[in-house]
């Protein structure tokens, strides 16, 4: 007895579902190691910074208390995109009982498929963050910039003002600079870089500058100042869809930095096709990668 279209979907869903699942996982994982997640339920999400207040002053006996008023710094925008793909299933094939085997390998190509277009979205704001124009940030300048405005009419940078390949003097640079930083109003915020994000090409060398006890590259017997004082306390992520060999990242414990909203989540469904006989399926899911405060990253594109 042959089986039913609407019987096949039935038993199919399941399993495929749980193949897609699988699969996706096994790809789609690397932004969470830069980006926080959240849920939004608009079709745009909107961040704006505050400006904090002024360092408190000393109240004299007997007078008033200062006052002061937090100012609006700047707004970061998210707009969600719509990520969508799927595959279907001739009724011949269905017929000459090629429906297992057709569906399992198409479902694990949409599931890399799916994955593939999130990473490359994800790393996009790294590998176009040393550019203005259409990838500036809420304050009108790139992600990785030596002149991000302050109210207070100074700048913070986020990359160094020569760039630099990774090597023990340029993340010992990069680890005072960010200590460097202040807020809006100029006050001292004590940020601290928390991990390394580098290309496959420099796997090797975060390895070595990370996790060995001496320093790297020498023969006297000094210790690896920046193993020994945990100075980069999440160690190392390798990200393979950064597309410049020699840029390297750090993410910062300044909040509100790179995030990614989750509008729809991933979602599969399965039909068939009444005209044609094809049993159809596919995967959607809706959201955005972008940064609300640059600070949360500091990079360099490297010198070569």
């Amino acid at each position: 007895m042959a089986i039913s279209r609407a019987q096949l979907l039935k038993e199919l869903l399941p399993g495929l579902n749980a193949l897609f699942g699988m699969e996706y996982s096994r790809y789609g994982e690397e932004h969470k190691e830069i980006y926080d997640t959240e849920k939004s339920e608009r079709s745009f999400e909107e961040e704006t910074k505050l400006s904090g207040f002024s360092a408190a002053p000393v109240k004299n006996e007997g007078s008033a208390i200062a006052y002061d008023n937090a100012q609006e710094a700047f707004t970061a925008r998210y707009n969600h995109e719509t990520i969508a793909l799927g595959f279907s299933i001739t009724e011949e094939a269905i017929e000459d009982n090629l429906y297992d085997s057709l569906s399992s390998r198409y479902t694990k190509s949409l599931a890399r498929a799916m994955a593939y277009t999130k990473q490359v979205k994800a790393a996009s704001v790294l590998n176009n963050g040393f550019s203005a124009g259409v990838y500036a940030g809420g304050d009108g300048v790139a992600l990785f910039s030596t002149s991000h405005p302050l109210i207070s009419g100074g700048v913070n940078s986020n990359t160094p003002s020569t760039q630099s390949d990774l090597n023990e003097t340029s993340l010992e640079a990069a680890v005072i600079q960010i200590a460097a930083w202040t807020d809006e109003r100029g006050l001292l915020i004590a940020a601290k870089p928390t991990k390394l994000i580098v290309p496959p090409n420099l796997m090797f060398v975060s390895k070595r500058l990370l996790d060995t006890e001496l320093r790297v590259g020498t023969a006297d017997n000094d210790i690896n100042a920046i193993k020994q004082l945990g100075s980069i306390p999440g160690g190392y992520s390798v990200n393979n869809y950064l597309t410049d060999p020699n840029a390297w990242f750090l993410c910062t414990d300044v909040p509100n930095g790179l995030k990614h909203f989750v509008r729809s989540p991933l979602a599969n469904s399965m039909d068939g096709d009444f005209d044609t006989g094809n049993v159809r399926y596919k995967a959607r899911e809706r959201y955005s990668f972008g940064f609300s405060d640059p600070l949360g990253m500091f990079g360099s594109s490297g010198s070569s």
